[in-house]
């Protein structure tokens, strides 16, 4: 069995997976039931008081529901087994049901301000009832433990559906509190501002729909390494003791908590086959037991230790290279006096004005430092970039 068959086997048996979509499932069932009785006790009561704020509110609690019940089916599907056709398995299907939940978050808001508009042209006066204020007031309350309850535990799985679907419910129960505070404007003043608040809430929950939208969009497009996880993964990979360096990391998310990747170590020159194929073995596994990601492949660069002469070649070039401010890494690097060959990466940070022409200025200082050797210099990413 290969390095990587072992890591999918260990992932496979895996108890935090299965809890945490158990976790997704019971969280969203709890949604649905509160939010279908929530729909049915205002439906009751907007269309008994006239109140097209009250029975909105009713029709987002249905779309609530509808939201949850796309997280379950999200997070099964996402579930699957690996197979032929999708190796890296279904993780990204939850980013699809978040999307899709996003956009049901943009269509209520759209909806909703439509009818509040149209109110506002065409007003219907209310008729509010002691009962019917209790039972929105004690809906509000509901919404909001609702809500603050389905977003911790999205964020402590790290569901994007389960967020989405939380900060939903914490704006439902902002527009359930715009009914109190238009009845109780109406009751004391004879005012009715129903239609005005709603329009304003709507524009609310517009605005958080595209943002949440966008935020989707963003990670199916796939964003940059996380610092922090890159940071620990580097730590993890030179905790061994002929590792000099980590670098070239790139992690590949395939849903979330789910990451495979490469990355680039220094070795010394000395290091046979045998010695290299258990290190890497021995880092692929603690990477995954450590940070639960799959290292598909480890790259080496070998490092001069034999010859006094090339290490201070490689001292001088460092000061060379660091000398410029936004260089922040320099690996890879190799001397072969015989051939007179030359080679190394360089780093440099995306804050710099012109990425290339820093690049191009330290190729031009090697070369004048070293004349008559063959370089070949890289101009390389770090995809975790601070």
């Amino acid at each position: 069995m290969s390095i990587l068959e072992k890591l999918e086997e260990l992932r496979k048996t895996d108890d935090n997976e299965k809890s945490r979509e158990a976790t997704i499932v019971r969280t969203s069932i709890i949604g649905i039931i509160a939010n279908v009785f929530l729909a049915a006790f205002k439906a009751v009561i907007g269309l008994a008081s006239n109140s097209i704020a009250i029975v909105l509110d009713a029709v987002n609690n249905i779309s609530d529901a509808g939201s949850s019940l796309i997280t379950i089916i999200g997070t099964k599907l996402a579930g699957k087994e690996p197979d032929k056709k999708h190796p890296f398995g279904y993780g990204r299907i939850e980013y699809l049901s978040a999307m899709i939940i996003s956009v049901l978050v943009l269509y209520a808001g759209i909806t909703s301000f439509t009818e509040s508009v149209k109110q506002i042209l065409d007003p219907e006066t209310p008729e509010y009832s002691t009962v019917s204020l209790i039972i929105v007031a004690v809906a509000v309350l509901v919404k909001i433990f609702l809500g603050r309850y389905v977003k911790s535990v999205g964020e402590k799985v790290n569901s994007d559906s389960l967020v989405n679907s939380g900060e939903d419910a914490t704006l439902d129960s902002i527009i359930s509190a715009s009914t109190l505070v238009a009845a109780a404007i109406f009751l004391l003043f004879h005012v009715s501002l129903e239609a005005w608040l709603g329009a304003v809430i709507s524009v609310v929950i517009i605005k958080s729909g595209i943002e949440m939208l966008k935020d989707t969009i963003s990670q199916l497009l796939g964003e940059r390494t996380d610092p922090d996880l890159a940071q620990k993964i580097k730590h993890t990979v030179t905790s061994f003791p002929d590792v000099h360096g980590a670098y070239d990391l790139v992690l590949n998310n395939y849903g979330p908590d789910t990451y495979n990747g490469s990355i680039h170590i220094e070795v010394p020159d000395t290091y046979s086959a045998d010695q290299l194929d258990e290190l890497i073995r021995s880092i692929q596994m603690k990477v995954y037991r450590e940070h639960q990601v799959i290292l598909t492949a480890v790259g080496v660069y070998s490092v001069n230790t034999k010859d006094a002469e090339v290490i201070a070649a490689q001292k001088k070039v460092r000061e060379i290279v660091f000398a410029h401010e936004y260089v922040t890494q320099m690996h890879g690097f190799y001397l072969q006096k015989e051939k007179k060959a030359m080679r190394f990466d360089i780093v440099v940070s995306f804050d710099a004005p012109d990425r290339h022409a820093v690049f191009n200025d330290v190729v031009k200082e090697v070369r004048q430092a070293f004349p008559g050797y063959e370089m070949q210099i890289a101009l390389d990413t770090d995809f975790s970039e601070m």
